[in-house]
């Protein structure tokens, strides 16, 4: 099951993976600690070629603010118990602490910029608002 966007923080429990699909597509993991008093971990995954600096300069104990898709899929254990596995597809990734990496998969295109002339310092009349 996909949830909508998700934005977590948390340490590095476990270190990043990269491996490659069939198709030679790069994919990085690691496991995100976001529990203050016990451990709640969460797989960050990220398949962008954007994050991949980012990610392979992350190691165990960074805090990292991770944002992108929530998946949350059940799997039986060879008990027979179910257990969820939390995941996330990761659109940004940013370090916090020490270096101020900050990484976004989205393009240029859907960023929209205003010029100063666009606004005007005057408020708006109270005969504009609509409610």
């Amino acid at each position: 099951m996909s949830l909508a966007k998700a934005v977590v923080t948390g340490v590095v429990f476990r270190a990043p993976e990269k491996r490659f699909t069939q198709n030679n597509v790069p994919v990085s993991s690691f496991v995100l600690n976001i529990g203050d008093r016990e451990e709640m971990l969460i797989r960050v995954i990220s398949k962008r070629t954007a994050l991949d600096e980012v990610v392979s300069g992350v190691s165990v104990g960074d805090k990292l603010l991770v944002e992108g898709r929530l998946q949350i899929t059940s799997v039986k254990n060879d008990s027979g118990a179910e257990r969820r596995i939390y995941e996330i597809d990761a659109n940004t990734i940013e370090a916090f602490g020490g270096s101020s990496a900050t990484v976004s998969s989205s393009s240029s295109d859907d960023i929209v910029k205003f010029s100063q002339e666009e606004f005007s310092d005057e408020l708006i009349g109270e005969d504009e608002i609509p409610f």
